[in-house]
């Protein structure tokens, strides 16, 4: 059975998906648990939903946070940037999203001889990078996590990264928690202290995931960055999310969202992430207006 066909078969055995659990992180990031069973039996860290709040709604791509197969849930950590997450965060408990399908995407790939990770997240992007660490720890594997924010305000999952991983490093662009500085200067002053990595997850916004590619590189350390590109149908249709990754054409619903950091044309693809950004603003300064 192929993938898009697996997906299409749990939207049909599903007709809709509770929310079990709701916990508001900060004044733009919500974490809700939900029930999703035939989802949770095959998600895996790296993968992603697209959910549909009502029949009214776009559809939005979200990595699967955490999910528990006996128990049949699956988390999803969101920030409020648009109209679809701001309605998807006004539901509450036993609220139910219409549509929910997955998991969709490539499985992050860790080679059988890594023994040593560093995983970095900035800002909301700690959401994907926590499933990472957790995954590798709970394989015995050595974990060192680099989490970055602008703030202390901003600042979620900190418990959840110290019951999974080896060393925590919280660092904040304003020094108002942890680590002054960002995430590049831990990761360099890690390596500059004798750490060997066998690999390094990064996520979070572009231009920080194509500096910690730089700093890497030298040392030939392989490097895997988790890919947001715009995104429609999530199964390889539309064309919407390709991004150029060693001088090809990827997708990132089908052939990511994982892809070798190194060989990412960071530029390009901040490029078309901007494409809809005037769109954008005006459609927020529409909903202000409205209120």
């Amino acid at each position: 059975m192929s993938a898009a066909a697996e997906v299409i078969i749990l939207r049909e055995v599903n007709t809709v998906f509770p929310i079990i659990e709701k916990t508001v992180l900060n004044q733009d990031v919500v974490k809700i648990k939900v029930s999703a069973p035939l989802i949770a039996k095959k998600a895996l860290p790296g993968q992603f939903i697209i959910f549909r709040v009502d029949e009214y709604g776009e559809r939005v791509p979200l990595t699967i946070a955490d999910y528990d197969r006996e128990e049949g849930w699956i988390v999803l950590i969101f920030q409020t940037v648009g109209g679809s997450t701001k309605r998807l965060a006004a539901l509450n408990v036993g609220d139910s999203i219409l549509d929910l399908v997955g998991p969709l995407g490539v499985a992050t790939e860790i080679p059988e001889d890594v023994k040593s990770v560093c995983v970095i997240g900035g800002g909301v992007g700690c959401a994907i990078a926590y499933p990472q660490a957790k995954h590798l720890f709970n394989k015995g594997i050595e974990v060192d996590v680099i989490a970055g924010f602008r703030n202390k305000d901003i600042v979620i999952l900190e418990d959840e990264f110290k019951a999974a991983s080896t060393n925590l490093y919280v660092c904040t662009d304003d020094g108002s928690y942890g680590i002054h500085g960002l995430v590049t200067a831990v990761l360099q002053e890690r390596i500059d202290s004798g750490k060997k990595y066998d690999m390094v997850i990064a996520i979070g916004p572009i231009p920080m995931m194509k500096f910690v590619c730089r700093t890497t590189e030298p040392y030939n350390i392989k490097t895997i960055v988790s890919l947001n590109p715009i995104m429609i149908d999530g199964t390889g249709m539309c064309g919407g999310c390709r991004v150029t990754v060693g001088g090809e054409l990827k997708y990132a619903c089908v052939d990511g969202p994982d892809f070798d950091g190194h060989k990412v044309d960071f530029d390009e693809l901040m490029r078309r992430n901007g494409t809809y950004r005037t769109q954008e603003h005006d459609c927020r300064l529409m909903k202000q207006a409205e209120k």
